[in-house]
């Protein structure tokens, strides 16, 4: 197994602040005195905890496990992107999130609001600690502690949208119970713009630096519609910073490619031998259900509207108004024994590296046979699909596997929260809805994407004798008008980013969940035949995750719940 310097979660216990991470007072597991912390070594401390609170495990949080994660795995369900895959009476409260049942009180909503809670109240330790330190230049680590509170805060605007904003002050005099009258974008981008202006350029492992503050800073602006202002920072960022996109797109996901040049910020997990602490536990239940490995738990599963997207139109380009109108053959209500074959329409080749088909190699473990290393049965809601990027490949097993508390695994592969492709799609994106478009960059951009796509390896047989299906992919010609831009440009970031953690946030901002989504669960409901009786109706109010009620109750009613719940 390998081994590699991460951000232990042992300080955790130690520092004091934990006793405030969870709205309540609890008696602290471990304290070191500020005056102990007062010294170059104490803040290095501190911002290691501060990192560490991406991954979601800590002392003392609150709520489902596996959804406190910075991956955002299981938000992907709420969109067209995933099923929550297993069987329907498996984890109910997840379930529940993707049929739209949703409680207040669900932990899966608790969660992710605890590790992102814990996560500010570390990043403002940081702070406070060096504001109480006379001697010494601190100014990386007072830019990286801002940026983590930016990046937290940022995830808890993309959840909740109505979420408090806690400062150092709010920490020092242990004032958490602050209300929530609106979003906090400002004080995100301030924290952002002061990370900026305070990180050098140099690339460290798993740390941020100015160019990743200044991706993070375009994207807050990107979600508000600041298209003038979120341009000029990721056209800075590409062309003038030290990322480029990997020239095998499945180097995003797999020890080969780790921290590569299309990298740009990522949770550094790793797999140790006995159990992996340093693993993705988040992303435990993730695996196929049985399969190659004996794996748990067949969470996870891609949708077949997300399959259907990747089909071209022979010419190697995506089909843009029509692609949920015909489906790509699968195996759903076939059994392993049972003969199937495998759709051989044109597709782009991205399709194999993101979801587990029926007779294509599965990441080297050869031909995945279909519903042997499927979970669910015919009678659940979560289709024939396996996921691929957060699964082993076969030659790096032992490099990438770990192991958690009940046997289960805990992956090492790393976790991409920013890579460089998604900058460039997001720079198209505000390039083409700034007041005067730029469609040429927009298209230059997009296409980068996509002759990565097409210049890449794709899956090949499994005895070597070409590629694994008909793939077509070819950049666009150009962009004829703003409206066609804006299309080839979304659906480019589904075919891109598919099955990490970005779709329903995308679907929200750019205000089409609405029509996007009852469109999907009457697509699916096709392959799928008893999705659509079981999911309820989607509205607007479902574009905000409800505050969860069991922090409403400890604020002391200083947090009030979303619109609609």
């Amino acid at each position: 197994m390998r081994k590699k310097i991460l951000f232990s979660t042992i300080f955790a216990g130690l520092l004091l602040w934990a006793c405030s991470e969870d709205f309540t007072e609890k008696p602290a597991t471990g304290a070191l005195s500020d005056e102990a912390l007062q010294n170059a070594l104490g803040v290095d401390l501190k911002l290691t905890a501060a990192y560490s609170a991406m991954d979601g495990e800590r002392i003392n949080r609150q709520g489902e496990g596996v959804a406190a994660g910075g991956d955002n795995w299981w938000t992907d369900v709420v969109s067209d992107d995933a099923h929550r895959g297993s069987t329907d009476g498996d984890n109910t409260a997840l379930f529940q999130v993707e049929t739209l049942d949703w409680q207040t009180g669900n932990n899966w909503f608790l969660a992710r609001w605890s590790a992102l809670y814990g996560g500010v109240n570390r990043a403002n330790a940081v702070l406070d600690l060096i504001n109480q330190i006379e001697e010494g230049d601190f100014t990386t680590q007072e830019g990286e502690a801002y940026f983590l509170r930016g990046y937290y805060n940022f995830e808890l605007q993309k959840f909740y949208g109505n979420v408090p904003f806690l400062t150092v002050e709010n920490l020092v005099n242990q004032e958490f119970n602050q209300p929530n009258p609106g979003p906090i974008w400002a004080e995100i981008e301030a924290d952002f713009q002061a990370a900026i202006d305070r990180l050098g350029n140099d690339i460290v492992v798993g740390r941020a630096n100015a160019w990743v503050a200044k991706a993070f800073l375009g994207k807050v602006y990107l979600y508000q519609g600041k298209y003038e202002q979120a341009l000029p920072l990721f056209n800075d960022v590409i062309n003038n910073g030290p990322y480029s996109l990997n020239e095998q797109f499945v180097d995003n996901f797999n020890a080969a490619g780790e921290n590569g040049p299309e990298s740009m910020f990522a949770i550094q997990f790793a797999s140790d031998d006995g159990r992996s602490f340093n693993g993705n536990g988040a992303g435990t239940l993730n695996f196929p259900g049985g399969g190659p490995l004996g794996t748990c738990c067949g969470f996870y599963q891609p949708t077949q509207d997300l399959a259907n997207a990747y089909q071209t139109d022979g010419s190697g380009l995506p089909l843009l108004d029509s692609y949920a109108a015909t489906d790509v053959a699968n195996d759903y209500g076939i059994n392993s024994d049972e003969p199937f074959t495998p759709h051989t329409g044109p597709l782009d080749p991205r399709i194999d590296y993101t979801i587990g088909r029926r007779g294509i190699d599965y990441n080297g473990f050869g031909i995945h046979p279909g519903k042997e290393w499927i979970r669910a049965t015919f009678g659940d809601i979560s289709g024939p699909y396996l996921p691929k990027k957060n699964m082993y490949q076969a030659d790096e097993v032992d490099a990438n596997r770990g192991t958690g508390g009940w046997g289960s695994d805990w992956s090492g592969i790393n976790y991409n929260v920013m890579r460089f492709a998604d900058v460039l799609l997001m720079a198209a994106e505000a390039a083409t809805e700034q007041a005067s478009p730029n469609l040429p960059l927009a298209l230059e951009y997009v296409n980068r994407v996509r002759n990565r796509a097409k210049n890449m390896t794709p899956v090949q047989t499994v005895d070597g004798t070409g590629d694994a299906a008909n793939y077509q992919i070819e950049p666009y010609a150009s962009f004829g008008s703003q409206d066609f831009a804006r299309k080839a440009i979304r659906f480019e970031r589904r075919l891109e980013l598919g099955m990490e953690g970005h779709r329903t946030f995308d679907l929200r901002r750019w205000g089409v969940t609405t029509t996007v989504l009852p469109e999907y669960y009457a697509n699916e409901t096709r392959t799928i035949t008893n999705f659509g009786p079981k999911v309820g109706a989607y509205s607007a109010t479902y574009d905000l995750i409800p505050i969860p009620v069991d922090a409403i109750g400890l604020s002391g009613g200083a947090l009030s719940q979303n619109p609609g719940y």
